[in-house]
């Protein structure tokens, strides 16, 4: 079967790589000049599917004010005439419940799981580098407020039988020795094992150039325009390479997927936040972290990636500004000054922003439309890169007719049709 895959973002890719593997022709479309340009670029760099959760949930609207006011908050708010910008906050804020957080979550670990053991497997196959480490998620508290609150998370994991650690300040030493230097900065934290790092941008590069040896091809440099549907199937995709066509198409276009299916009466709440991060050159090894450190106070993820550090943070609403603020940089050098400050220079940091794709209620949208051969996998929000390979497997599976390892039915588009969309 022949398929189009929209948008070449680590996403995209591995939706392609799978789709190859299981014998499809396929060809992937973008408008940049090669793969991971957007959001999948500089991202924070975690594999954690121990902390996929919504954002929506209890006590988000009332700590959401505490953010807004904070010099180095994680939350921005830039509010628009923007109707489309009103209504998915409106929705957000309907999920802030205990009943609704536990039904999103409850969808989006099994996918992030399922994701990792895709990501290994696929190492393990095909041996793919990408600056990888196994080293966990330290999750890092500097009040003793926060680590005394640990409790609900705590009992998720449980629930969930995601392996955990809950640190002193020496256990938080023993993880990560370059928080040695700065004790008296945190009383303790919450590490998650099993969790990884990783280049996303370094990994769909080169697993683009997997898929292409699978028999994948690229059409970089390709704006595309609007899907054709005729009846219940779309036809055809134009491009600014004129009219392609394929048996099947695939939308992973995250943030841009709404302009897409819109005109073809496919309404999918999904809303760019932006992102932001540094990445900064590694000067003393033994003063940088050595796997991912999550900042509590100020929401800012430290990553090492080989001789890097990659700090990412900030849940700005802007709309589809790409524009960089100063002022969301301060936050991440603070961040990383604070807790790293032997190791590395900021003086050389390049600044970077991308749009998450953002759901209201915080799983990702995978599954079929009422268009028979139009899927979409999008709306990953922050955990695109913890999600890829699942969703790029399940995906494959779905358009080959084939039944997934994990039961999906609940991430399909048409959940939104319910009360609390």
């Amino acid at each position: 079967m022949k398929t189009i895959v929209l948008g070449s973002g680590v996403i995209g890719v591995t939706t392609a790589y799978y789709l190859a593997r299981a014998g499809h022709e396929v060809v992937v479309v973008d408008r940049q000049a090669e793969p991971a340009q957007e959001t999948s670029f500089a991202n924070a760099g975690e594999v954690s599917p121990g902390y996929s959760s919504p954002w929506a949930g209890p006590g988000v609207p009332v700590k959401a004010i505490k953010w807004l006011l904070m010099r180095h908050g994680p939350l921005v708010i830039w509010p628009k005439l923007d109707p489309v910008m009103w209504i998915w906050g409106l929705k957000m804020l309907r999920n802030c419940t205990a009943e609704r957080y536990a039904v999103n979550k409850s969808r989006m670990i099994p996918i992030a799981e399922y994701s990792r053991d895709c990501l290994r497997a696929l190492r393990a196959e095909i041996g793919i580098t990408y600056d990888e480490r196994s080293r966990g998620t330290l999750q890092l508290f500097r009040k003793q407020k926060q680590l005394d609150s640990t409790g609900d998370d705590i009992a998720v994991l449980k629930q969930y039988g995601v392996p955990y650690e809950l640190l002193d300040r020496a256990g938080c030493i023993g993880a990560e020795p370059a928080l040695a230097a700065v004790k008296e900065k945190f009383v303790g934290g919450l590490r998650l094992p099993q969790d990884e790092t990783g280049d996303c941008h370094m990994f769909t590069q080169a697993l683009a150039k997997e898929a292409a040896k699978l028999g994948v091809q690229f059409k970089f440099n390709t704006t595309i325009e609007r899907l054709v549907a005729d009846g219940g199937k779309i036809t055809g995709v134009v491009t600014s390479a004129g009219l392609l066509q394929a048996d099947a198409y695939v939308a992973a276009l995250g943030s841009w997927s709404p302009r897409l299916l819109k005109p073809i009466g496919i309404s999918v709440p999904v809303y760019p936040v932006k992102g932001y991060s540094i990445t900064v050159p590694v000067t003393d090894p033994d003063g940088a972290p050595v796997s991912t450190v999550m900042d509590e106070s100020y929401k800012v993820a430290i990553t090492r990636l080989g001789d890097r550090i990659r700090v990412g943070g900030t849940a700005e609403i802007s709309g589809y500004s790409n524009t960089l603020d100063a002022a969301r940089r301060a936050t991440l050098d603070h961040s990383l000054s604070d807790m790293f400050p032997r190791g590395g220079d900021l003086s050389k940091a390049s600044f970077w922003c991308g749009l998450r794709p953002m759901t209201p209620d915080g799983p990702p949208i995978i599954g079929a439309t009422r268009y028979s051969n139009l899927h979409l996998n999008t709306g990953h929000g922050t955990l695109g890169w913890t999600m890829a390979c699942g969703s790029g497997r399940v995906m494959a599976d779905l358009i080959s007719g084939r039944k997934p390892d994990i039961d999906v039915s609940e991430l399909n588009v048409s959940r939104y049709d319910q009360r609390f969309g």
